[in-house]
């Protein structure tokens, strides 16, 4: 079947007025090789009205170059020339997109089994992952990975799009069977909410416009499921952190004793005249008055970047935390976390590193790599002794400074950390603290023998 391009008509961009009042959704897309996603986010902009002119001419060109009498709506997202030559997503594309009822950054995430770490990299910050399914093929080895990831990395919400429908007929059964066991296999990872979508990214069906191919079919198109779900954070069961980026100190004869602690607000809500405790320092005071954008609010919450006054002068620099006396987390150096390796060269066990945890980076150890994980299965390889790219596995840390961290469970934000090669920068690692769904047993550590204890 051959898909059907409209040209795309000119419409007046949103206002700055009205992306202010749109919420922002922040979506993964995943699947197996040749699945359609990124003919899925092709199809997704252009039918949306999110291609410009120009880009929609250069898919043309490209794609008449290619032999193809219509336009590839995939090259709009893969962009690497190797990805073009061999019609794969290799690398993370991002798009960013917005309709009138909600602004978009998407991550087109590489289906091949080397690139899970160009996965985990794309659906570490998404609300909403989708997995994609050929409906001839059904849930494969590579859906179950992507699944497992995302209950991983605790994406909240996960969209099941059975792809392809045009080439089984449109046939319901294909799609309940395909739906009923991939829901009971993610359920039992604990993803909390799937939604099963039946569609064609060649043909359109169900992407944008209902299909009139699947009247069996009473859900919401995939637009209508990403423009309409509930992405508001409850707020008053969240854990209040704002790492501090920088620390504002105009001296000027207009504000000769202004100090101020800057960075964007990691989760939960702040307010003026709270209690906060200052980590790892554990210094205390009240948040004297909160500035946002330049203009004096009283209350800020999760994702606003705002400048934090205290009542007390207070030694604060980048990389301190400050957070509600009444719910300031432990700081420790013993760091237990489930991590996955995105590095070329192998992290081993006594392996010296770089551990960047919000705004602070200090020293770390490797002390111990307990087991290894296998997403086919989900079972676990004890003392693997060390960890390649792509592997995700049980670490323990050893940091040369206590850190605040969070459970990730509890907080994505303030839960995660990326291991660094101190050498020349490269991230080695990105890992979660606390349990994974499959928790390894307790392993003893041992002393390191070269004496580099913290």
């Amino acid at each position: 079947m051959t898909s059907t391009i409209e040209p795309t008509e000119p419409i007046e961009p949103l206002s700055v007025e009205q992306l202010s009042e749109t919420t922002l959704l922040r979506f993964a897309t995943a699947g197996s090789v040749d699945d359609g996603k990124s003919t899925l986010v092709g199809r997704l902009l252009h039918d949306s009205k999110s291609v410009l002119t120009d880009q929609l001419e250069a898919v043309e060109h490209a794609s008449r170059n290619r032999g193809q009498d219509t336009p590839d709506l995939a090259l709009l997202t893969d962009g690497l020339r190797a990805e073009r030559e061999q019609g794969i997503t290799i690398d993370v594309a991002y798009r960013y997109f917005a309709t009138a009822k909600r602004r978009f950054i998407l991550a087109d995430t590489p289906g091949h089994v080397q690139y899970t770490r160009n996965m985990v990299t794309g659906a570490s910050t998404a609300e909403l992952t989708v997995v994609l399914v050929d409906a001839r093929n059904g849930v494969v080895e590579q859906t179950r990975r992507h699944a497992a990831i995302a209950a991983l990395l605790r994406v909240p919400h996960v969209v099941l799009a059975v792809n392809k429908m045009d080439l089984v007929d449109y046939r319901e059964p294909v799609f309940a069977a395909i739906a009923e066991e991939f829901t009971a296999y993610a359920s039992e990872l604990g993803v909390p909410e799937i939604t099963a979508i039946p569609i064609s990214a060649l043909a359109g069906d169900n992407v944008v416009d209902p299909s009139a191919n699947m009247d069996w079919y009473g859900g919401p198109t995939f637009l209508e499921h990403l423009e309409t779900l509930p992405v508001s954070h409850d707020l008053a069961t969240c854990h209040a952190r704002l790492p501090v980026q920088y620390v504002i100190r105009p001296q000027t004869a207009e504000h000769p004793d202004y100090r101020g602690y800057a960075g964007q607000i990691a989760a939960g809500a702040f307010r003026v005249g709270e209690a906060v405790t200052v980590l790892p320092s554990g210094r205390t005071s009240r948040i004297a008055s909160i500035d946002l954008l330049g203009e004096p609010v009283d209350l800020a919450w999760t994702t606003q970047s705002v400048t934090v006054l205290l009542e007390d002068d207070v030694d604060i620099s980048r990389g301190d935390l400050i957070v509600p006396t009444k719910d300031a987390p432990a700081t420790t150096q013993d760091i237990e976390a489930t991590v996955c390796h995105v590095a070329d060269a192998p992290l081993t066990i006594g392996h010296r590193v770089l551990l960047k945890h919000g705004t602070r980076t200090v020293k770390a150890i490797v002390k111990d790599i307990p087991s290894r994980l296998t997403l086919d299965d989900l079972s676990l390889h004890p003392h693997p002794g060390h960890l390649v790219a792509n592997d995700i596995g049980r670490v323990k840390i050893r940091t040369a400074e206590p850190l605040p961290v969070d459970s990730y469970a509890d907080s994505r934000r303030t839960g995660s950390f990326i291991l660094i090669d101190p050498s020349d920068g490269t991230t080695l690692t990105a890992g979660m603290v606390g349990e994974s769904f499959a928790s390894p047993e307790p392993v003893r550590a041992e002393a390191d023998e070269d004496g580099w204890d913290f």
